[in-house]
């Protein structure tokens, strides 16, 4: 098992590429399936969970191909499919549940297996059940498996109004998928506004889909007979584009993200500017700079376009060495404070009560070996490495391929001291 070994205490200069983004690229994947067309994306990112949906697309019978390192994946879903995920391929990858809604709206019919990921919480798929079960689908758990299909005599999806009991990204992309070949309008309320949504609906879009209102709470869909090929880049990874503004923030340096948006990071960056951050932001391009210790900023995790669950993690562990103390809310999942016995190892003063972790800033931390425990765990503990005094050890970084597209290489690129270790 791959490990990450870092010697901490250099400052970070240079330029970092951002990839695309993997929550937007996983559920443009998977919308391959709603065209007998060949599909192109572009700006796919090389991360273990786009292997994983991809060997699930070709299990189907999804023909796809890649095209070069920058030109994409071509993914052609010519018949016959097999409307099939099997629970061997998706056990480790909770998007696996985004292929229900377009096998169920193109085929009328699906088997797919209760999807795994992180162990970060409970992610029910219920809402996915209730929403499609309005557009009139049959379905049933059993045997570890969510089995669909259309009642007897209907051929398509009907339209319907969804209001989901919680704001669920996966829920709206899958509705949003699966009404696009409903028959009649769909409108979904309470829909999650996070931009990798408007992403795969301007993919929608290009295809022959007719979509208004995404990027807000409410999404109207009018369904269409039949969508077709198209070409589509991934927008940037803004999580990955946070995680590295924390990076240099934590460290000290001055680093330009190439393709990274701000206007997808307004929490994170108010919050890193009121810590004394510099940041400056452009067309297609973000510059952090920073100087000294920072001061410690206390936020609330919530839905876009609130402070993103995704980077709790990696701002702890710059509050863990900024100057005073900070309290940090988590209310999305309620296992998400994990790494922070990891980050007390290396000497980070953090209490939890609940859902909230008080954290007093320290001058240093020290090196030691410590265990990832999800994704963002693993982002949070690269950084601390990065600050630590000494050599640091990171364990099961599988979890970081998950979602980190060459990770130590950009982070070496910009003067980092990192090496991945078998």
């Amino acid at each position: 098992m791959d490990k990450l070994r870092i010697t901490g205490g250099r400052r970070l200069q240079g330029e970092v590429q951002v990839s695309g983004a993997k929550n937007a690229a996983l559920p443009e994947l998977c919308a391959t399936l709603l065209t007998n067309e060949p599909v192109t994306i572009t700006n796919v990112p090389r991360l273990r969970d786009i292997a994983t949906m991809r060997s699930l697309l070709d299990h189907m019978g999804v023909r796809t191909q890649t095209l070069g390192e920058r030109a994409g994946m071509s993914f052609h879903a010519a018949d016959p499919i097999n409307p099939e995920a099997p629970y061997e391929l998706v056990k480790t990858m909770r998007a696996s549940v985004l292929v229900l809604g377009p096998l169920l709206a193109r085929f009328g019919h699906a088997r797919v297996s209760l999807p795994g990921g992180c162990a970060i919480g409970a992610r029910p798929v219920d809402q996915h059940i209730k929403g499609l079960q309005a557009m009139g689908a049959e379905i049933v758990v059993e045997h570890g498996y969510m089995v669909a299909r259309l009642p007897k005599g209907r051929s398509r999806l009907k339209g319907a109004r969804i209001a989901t009991d919680m704001v669920t990204v996966t829920g709206t992309e899958n509705f949003l998928m699966a009404a696009c070949l409903a028959e009649g309008e769909t409108v979904l309320e309470n829909a999650a506004q996070e931009p990798e949504i408007p992403d795969l609906a301007e993919m929608l879009i290009a295809m022959g889909a007719k979509i208004e209102g995404h990027g807000t709470s409410r999404i109207h869909i009018q369904g269409v007979d039949r969508l077709s090929g198209c070409q589509h880049r991934v927008v940037a990874d803004r999580i990955e584009a946070g995680t590295f503004l924390c990076a240099v923030a934590a460290t000290g340096g001055d680093v330009l993200l190439r393709d990274a948006r701000a206007d997808h990071l307004e929490a994170v960056i108010d919050k890193l500017r009121d810590a004394g951050a510099h940041i400056e932001a452009g067309d297609g391009f973000i510059r952090v700079r920073s100087e000294g210790r920072l001061k410690a900023q206390g936020f609330r995790t919530t839905e876009y376009p609130g402070f993103p669950t995704d980077m709790q993690a990696q701002f702890m562990v710059l509050n863990c060495i900024s100057q005073g103390t900070s309290t940090v809310t988590e209310t999305i999942f309620e296992n998400r404070f994990m790494h922070v016995s990891e980050l007390m190892r290396l000497g980070a003063r953090i209490q939890i009560d609940g859902k909230v972790a008080v954290v007093e800033g320290v001058e240093a931390l020290s090196g030691a070996t410590v265990m990832a425990t999800d994704l963002r765990a693993s982002a949070s503990l690269v950084i601390a490495g990065l600050v630590a005094e000494g050599e640091t050890i990171v364990d099961r970084i599988y979890h970081l391929d998950r979602g980190y597209d060459q990770m130590e290489a950009k982070l070496r690129g910009i003067g980092a001291a990192i090496e991945r270790i078998k």
